[in-house]
């Protein structure tokens, strides 16, 4: 079991910065990749980034550029950098592991004003 516990979200004006923060716990030796989703209201959730535990990241094409995803492993903590951020990065973002199963993290709200 892992247990994940998200933190930093808020509300900021668009072109505003927020970092989010996912402490793992548990059996984080079974760890494989950890990432960020995030869920606006009426649509799918989507991958926003991924960090596998050999260094590999993947962001989506709409946040290229404007965030950044970090680990630090002596925390066993994910981070996701926004900057630049824009009135549709408003969302419910996850923290996800990735181990022989998926374990999810409670969410927290951005939202970001125009």
């Amino acid at each position: 079991q892992v247990q994940l516990v998200e933190s930093g979200g808020g509300l900021v004006q668009a072109g505003g910065s927020l970092r989010l923060s996912c402490a793992a716990s548990g059996s984080i030796f079974s760890i494989k990749a950890m990432g960020w989703y995030r869920q606006a209201p009426g649509k799918q959730r989507e991958l926003v980034a991924i960090i596998t535990s050999g260094g590999s990241i993947t962001f989506l094409d709409s946040v290229k550029g404007r965030y950044t995803i970090s680990r630090d492993n002596a925390k066993n903590t994910v981070y996701l950098q926004m900057n630049s951020l824009k009135p549709e990065d408003t969302a419910v973002y996850y923290c996800r592991a990735d181990s022989p199963f998926a374990y999810w993290g409670q969410g927290t709200q951005v939202t970001v004003s125009s």
